[in-house]
């Protein structure tokens, strides 16, 4: 059966979140007085981010404590006068700023005909809603479903019941979701039972027990999919 309708993660998928934090990061530390505040704290600050999104998939915080969270961890580790609240929110501002589209993904949506899509991201409304606003993509989506606006995240079903709700889609085998996380996109489309598409450009070993449906190492392989022309990852 062909897939209908096609899940996009965002962050690392579609739009590089890379370079959006760098630039926002940058941005902000330079408006706060720290103009080497890339150099000096990105490293911890991506330590600490990373701990905390561990924490929000496996449900051992929430969104909005991770936005004061990672920052107020951050200026205790470098004993910077800053007010954590302030700061995160003027970062997500800052986010939704900077858009910065992945190789291929224009091409790749300009070859699928006859699909529906829907973005399923566990990033911060006003800054996704924003980037995807500012894209070119933004006429492509019958919705932009974010984890902060359902309560849910990915890899909870309960997200993925809101969105196949939201879409009237009434059969999950038509539904295949395609991200660049293994535990987050991939565990999550696998633990609601639709298959899934692992997007992995850098070609990262699978040291995980979680497995995808198809793996695709750039966005020129997707079309083969959803029309049924790839063998399944083995």
């Amino acid at each position: 059966m062909k897939y209908d309708v096609l899940l996009f993660d965002l962050d690392d998928t579609l739009l590089d979140f890379g370079m959006t934090e760098e630039n926002a990061f940058k941005f902000l530390f330079e408006e706060y007085g720290f103009p080497n505040g890339l150099n000096d704290y990105l490293s911890s600050y991506k330590a600490i981010s990373k701990v905390l999104w561990e924490d929000l998939e496996h449900g051992r915080t929430t969104l909005a404590e991770l936005k004061v969270e990672r920052f107020k961890r951050l200026f205790i580790e470098h004993t910077l006068d800053i007010d954590p609240a302030d700061f995160g929110q003027k970062y997500i501002e800052s986010l939704g700023k900077e858009i910065h589209m992945i190789d291929g993904v224009e091409e790749m949506f300009a070859s699928l005909t006859d699909c529906r899509f829907a973005l399923l991201t566990n990033g911060f409304k006003d800054a996704q809603h924003a980037r995807v606003s500012g894209s070119s993509l933004k006429d492509l989506f019958e919705a932009v479903i974010t984890s902060e606006e359902t309560g849910f995240q990915k890899p909870q079903k309960e997200i993925f019941e809101y969105t196949l709700d939201k879409l009237q889609i009434f059969d999950p085998s038509s539904v295949l979701m395609i991200g660049d996380s293994l535990t987050s996109d991939i565990q999550g489309g696998n633990n609601f039972g639709i298959d899934t598409c692992w997007f992995n450009p850098k070609r990262k070993q699978n040291a995980t027990d979680i497995k995808p449906t198809f793996e695709i190492n750039s966005w020129s392989e997707l079309a083969y999919i959803v029309n049924k022309q790839v063998m399944e990852v083995k």
